[in-house]
């Protein structure tokens, strides 16, 4: 019998520039970016001459926030191009060169502009008063009402100083785990479903997962953990030194905790973060109901989490080339109105997307969108994968926040929140499954759509509130002065997981070492965002849905405001208010819902 030949993936020198994003809108010649790093360079020394005089006129501290915002915008530029050069292939030392470069001269801005914050802080209240109440500033206003509240956090200026320097080796950390997991480690070769002979990586394990042959899962899943178990002092490790770093920031500036001082930028209570963790587990019967409706549907003995990817109907073939997954989004979208799809769909169609996997880039998916530059897309998309549509629109959503935010807001009040970012990609992946499900005319597909929507519930709403109290926990571990070792680590994460999945679920003790392959970690108290986003989304497109033009109009003003209120006013704006537990535990009882119908499709 003749082996398949192995299908690797393409070096990027092979990639058609086609399926590649256009990055000329930020830079369309290496030369352009180095003029501009020599640029930065020249405007550093510029903060100097401000240094004592803040509190001086009006005019001298507008002069100042301009200065220092014409820097920021620079700096966002040239930090957008060099880190989208890394991400196109990992193991390019030139763009990891240049990215180390900008790190290096952006840590340097950050120290000259680090007597800023406390100078503003040393500025006597009656003072500041007047000089807010003066209309010269009233455009950095909020900015410099928001900078205020951080006045018991900031520190003396030296010691602001010291902690700017720190930058580029606090970052040092995460780019050792994306190093390590995303170009170092190896995890070899497999034979997927088809007989083909392909590269086993963290860009495409999630496919191999789908395989509706589970001896393909099971060899994938156990084949890629292998290289983390070999790898888990290391990577315990990284982890370890990255809660660290957060505890030591938030120790130095006096926050009561890590998470305290994560949620403040926001102004979120900690009740909500608590209130999402409360509410999932409220919900984890139906969430372990479902668990055993996979099992007993996919007439399995027992379940395995590489048995939690694949669709339960795995006979039916759906498939999506990039443009028929545009046209399908597009379609999807219609509700939004024409200019918001005209606009998309230029995006998607042109150059906005980086496309398809190739030899070392980055996995996964993102949204990456500056002042200057296109919202652009990183995507690994596969045509079989349904999921990938969805990542699609996903991140689509995410660009669009960005083109309206960039084309209603100056570039100060541009950068809205992570927290309401999460609200805009959520959104239109449940615009995506109501289209889906309303021309849905065979039940099988209908169950199979069903258990892609349960599935993206428990993916966004109650593994990522796993995630978020594994973090809750480990922080104060951390803080509490508990060793964070390969054995703490693993204790914490195998409990959560037989909370979560339940006692009927059999948990492989490979999944333990889960907690070191979650890029998100890295950016503590993110993912919690993922899923208070998703149920404020699911209000909101149901609102958009069922309602009328002020529902329509709310959400495109939502998409406008940037950052110029607090994430929470923004939403309850928009139509939900995350103070409260209901949206939460609305998004719960439709996934229950969900299960039951889902329970009745495939009897």
């Amino acid at each position: 019998m003749t082996t398949a030949p192995a299908k690797m993936l393409p070096p990027r020198s092979e990639v058609p520039a086609a399926d590649t994003w256009d990055l000329s809108q930020l830079y369309a010649s290496e030369e352009a970016w180095e003029a501009d790093f020599a640029k930065l360079q020249e405007l550093i020394p510029g903060f100097a001459p401000f240094r004592g005089r803040l509190g001086e006129s009006a005019a001298v501290l507008l002069e100042l926030l301009v200065f220092d915002s014409q820097v920021d915008r620079l700096a966002e530029r040239l930090g957008s191009y060099a880190f989208l050069k890394t991400t196109e292939d990992q193991a390019n030392s030139e763009s990891q060169r240049r990215v180390g470069r900008y790190q290096n001269l952006a840590s340097k801005a950050s120290e000259a502009a680090s007597f800023i914050q406390p100078e503003l802080m040393a500025i006597p209240d009656d003072q500041m008063q007047a000089l807010l109440a003066d209309e010269t500033l009233k455009d950095f206003r909020l900015a410099l009402e928001r900078s205020l509240r951080y006045k018991k956090y900031t520190l003396s200026e030296p010691e602001e100083k010291l902690l700017a320097m720190q930058g580029e080796m606090a970052s040092a950390i995460g780019k050792a785990f994306r190093q390590l997991v995303d170009a170092d480690l190896k995890f070899g070769l497999i034979e997927n479903e088809k007989g083909e002979t392909v590269e086993l990586g963290s860009a495409n394990l999630i496919q191999l997962l789908r395989s509706p042959q589970r001896a393909v899962r099971k060899k994938a899943f156990e084949q890629y953990y292998e290289q983390f178990e070999g790898h888990e002092n290391t990577l315990a490790a990284t982890l370890s030194g990255s809660i660290q770093k957060d505890v030591y920031y938030a120790k130095v500036r006096g926050y009561d905790s890590a998470l305290q001082g994560a949620l403040y930028s926001d102004n979120v209570p900690q009740s909500v973060y608590d209130n999402l963790i409360a509410g999932v587990r409220d919900a984890l019967p139906d969430v372990h109901r479902f668990y055993d409706l996979r099992r007993r549907k996919m007439k399995l003995d027992d379940i395995h989490h590489y048995d939690t990817y694949v669709p339960i109907l795995s006979d039916i073939d759906v498939r999506h080339t990039w443009e028929e997954g545009v046209e399908t989004i597009l379609a999807a979208l219609a509700p939004l109105g024409e200019s918001y799809c005209q606009t998309l769909a230029e995006g998607l169609r042109g150059r906005w997307c980086d496309r398809y996997p190739n030899k070392g880039k980055q996995s996964g998916a993102f949204s990456a969108g500056s002042y200057d530059g296109q919202p652009y897309i990183l995507m690994n998309y596969k045509p079989d994968v349904l999921n990938d549509v969805f990542t699609l629109a996903h991140e689509a959503g995410h660009s669009m926040h960005s083109y309206y935010s960039v084309a209603n807001q100056p570039f100060h009040y541009y950068q809205y929140s992570i927290f309401v970012a999460e609200v805009a990609s959520t959104f239109n992946e449940e615009l995506l499954s109501a289209h889906l499900l309303k021309n849905a005319e065979d039940p099988s597909l209908r169950a199979y759509l069903i258990n892609n929507e349960i599935d993206d519930i428990r993916s966004t709403i109650v593994r990522q509130t796993m995630f978020a109290e594994f973090e809750k926990i480990t922080h104060e571990m951390a803080e509490a002065g508990e060793p964070l070792t390969v054995d703490a680590f693993k204790e914490v994460y195998g409990k959560l997981l037989n909370d979560y999945f339940g006692d009927a679920f059999n948990v492989d003790p490979q999944l333990r070492l889960e907690c070191f392959r979650i890029p998100h970690f890295y950016r503590a108290f993110y993912v919690y965002k993922y899923a208070t986003g998703m149920s404020a989304a699911i209000a909101l497109a149901r609102g958009v849905l069922t309602g009328g033009e002020s529902e329509l109009t709310a959400y495109l003003n939502f998409l406008k405001t940037g950052c110029s209120k607090f994430p929470l006013d923004l939403l309850a704006d928009a139509g939900v208010d995350l103070r409260e537990k209901t949206p939460v535990e609305t998004a719960l009882k439709r996934f229950g819902k969900l299960v039951d119908e889902l329970d009745e499709l495939l009897d």
